[in-house]
């Protein structure tokens, strides 16, 4: 799969750029961490409905670490690939045309987190 490099050197760079911030003592991205906690913890909404809206949301905005990211937390909730591609699909309809392009990308991600969900390789 051609964006299996692409996903690695996202993994890479956010897990070098997270200890970079962190070593530095930047405040406002340990600001960002305790928002993103407060965000995801369950609540009214669980911990894997809110990471199927930031699916859709990542989807529309067109951000592809977002995408990964909140796609491989979603299926650690317990998400299975029937709600993440609902979640893309929703993205999809919120942006219309750009949304579909950014979709490619969330479909690669979900081809690499779950084993089941199958694409037809081109």
């Amino acid at each position: 799969m051609r964006h299996r490099e692409t996903l690695e050197s996202l993994t890479q760079t956010r897990q070098w750029a997270h200890q970079t911030l962190l070593k530095h003592g930047s405040k406002v991205y340990q600001a960002f961490l305790d928002l993103e906690h407060a965000a995801f913890t369950d609540g009214a909404l669980p911990k894997k409905t809110k990471e199927l809206i930031a699916i859709g949301i990542s989807v529309r905005i067109d951000c592809e670490s977002c995408m990964q990211w909140h796609i491989e937390q979603a299926a650690q909730a317990g998400a299975t690939w029937q709600d993440v591609l609902e979640a893309v699909e929703v993205g999809m309809e919120m942006g219309g045309g750009p949304a579909t392009v950014s979709a490619r990308f969330a479909l690669a991600v979900m081809d690499t987190v779950f084993p089941d969900f199958s694409r037809i390789d081109v």
